[in-house]
């Protein structure tokens, strides 16, 4: 396979490269800091840790698409399902 963009820079306005699924967790970091999280499971609240290191605790819909910096997704607070991350 070709990758003619293979040597350009992944800026935040790049098509997404990756996907995986988020496994809260109250004391592991993301292996990768998310660009976007997705809520493709039943609505309820995230508790993250933004990229910043600040901690909050969100509301969330089913179906949500969102623009987030997110370098944890804890376990405790989090009651939103079918979590992916994307980067």
């Amino acid at each position: 396979m070709s990758d003619p963009f293979a040597l350009h820079g992944q800026g935040l306005n790049a098509p997404l490269s990756q996907g995986f699924a988020i496994a809260p967790n109250d004391a592991v970091d993301l292996a990768v800091a998310t660009r976007q999280i997705r809520v493709t499971g039943q609505a309820g609240a995230l508790s993250v840790i933004w990229i910043t290191g600040v901690e909050s605790v969100e509301p969330v819909a089913a179906g949500d698409v969102l623009d987030w910096r997110i370098r944890r997704v804890k376990a405790t607070g989090t009651t939103a399902t079918g979590l992916r991350g994307y980067a």
